[in-house]
């Protein structure tokens, strides 16, 4: 049954590391279409049929391309799985560009947040503090959410939940530790017993849900959304911000900012350089560094 090796696939490519949570939905849908067709091994004409399903052309490249490389791995050890053709659909993926915040307009989320209600209650010191936290450390919002009070150290903040499963620590500046010390003061005096850094209002794990509804209420009552004819910022825009400044804050030295740019695909927990390099298109001084470079390289033979 194609639906066991769904199980055994992801269950191997789990075990290095990867949560496959969207693959997982893809290929258990692929599963059962093709267990209506009375299939047990990938056939390319139901996975071709089955990604015609897509709404879009970059869906459906992306459905496809789920089942092809899942009929690779379980070709290796049957030869009766077929393996789809490669761009039959093409991608047009583009990620959105994202909202760069000013550090006035960081202060401002932190204002905001911090006039939060219900009066009295620790809402407002938890959001606060999480945004604070996401401006300075560029973290992602489900590593600050999984935070524990355990995984302050002297040394920084320890991630232990990260996308790929791999620990790091985040160095703190002094002014962040002050500003952490003061809200674990007032959470300890509420929710002294449970282990979550940042806690909702009923106690446990905040929800990225709820965290995202909050944020949105933020950055509208700072006024921010009013200032900017792009889409609305995310929180993961306080990631990209982060990202951001610290290559604009390196030497413009090539083989400093080559350096920079293998510390920050470090810090920032990316598995592959080219997730960080992505962070230059955001930063047109550096791109039209870059651009200069480049014409002086072919036009005046020097680098």
């Amino acid at each position: 049954m194609l639906v066991t090796s769904v199980d055994r696939y992801l269950s191997i490519r789990r075990s290095v590391g990867f949560q496959l949570k969207s693959i997982e939905f893809y290929l258990y849908d692929f599963a059962r279409f093709a267990a209506e067709r009375g299939e047990t091994h990938v056939v390319s004409k139901t996975a071709i049929d089955w990604a015609k399903k897509g709404v879009c052309e970059a869906q459906r490249h992306n459905r496809l391309s789920t089942v092809t490389r899942f009929a690779s791995f379980m070709k290796a050890e049957d030869p009766r799985h077929q393996i789809p053709p490669e761009n039959l659909f093409c991608r047009q993926r583009q990620r959105p560009t994202p909202y760069i915040f000013s550090d006035q307009e960081i202060q401002s989320l932190i204002s905001s947040a911090q006039k939060l209600g219900p009066s009295g209650t620790l809402r407002p010191y938890t959001y606060s503090t999480l945004i604070g936290i996401l401006a300075v450390t560029g973290m992602r919002i489900s590593e600050a959410r999984s935070l524990h009070i355990n995984d302050i150290t002297v040394d920084g903040l320890v991630i232990r939940e990260s996308k790929f499963k791999k620990s790091r620590l985040l160095p703190l500046h002094e002014t962040t530790c002050l500003a952490l010390n003061d809200y674990l003061k007032r959470r300890t005096k509420i929710f002294g017993q449970d282990p979550h850094l940042f806690i909702s209002r009923l106690g446990g794990k905040l929800s990225h849900t709820t965290v995202s509804e909050v944020f949105r209420k933020v950055v509208q009552n700072a006024g921010i959304h009013e200032k900017t004819n792009q889409r609305q910022p995310r929180l993961m825009d306080l990631r990209h911000s982060f990202a951001v400044k610290s290559l604009l804050m390196c030497s413009d030295k090539r083989d400093h900012i080559s350096r920079n740019m293998l510390a920050l695909t470090t810090y920032m927990g990316h598995s592959k350089v080219d997730s960080t390099f992505w962070y230059l298109e955001s930063t047109p001084e550096l791109m039209a560094d870059i651009a200069n470079k480049c014409e002086t390289f072919i036009y005046g033979g020097a680098s």
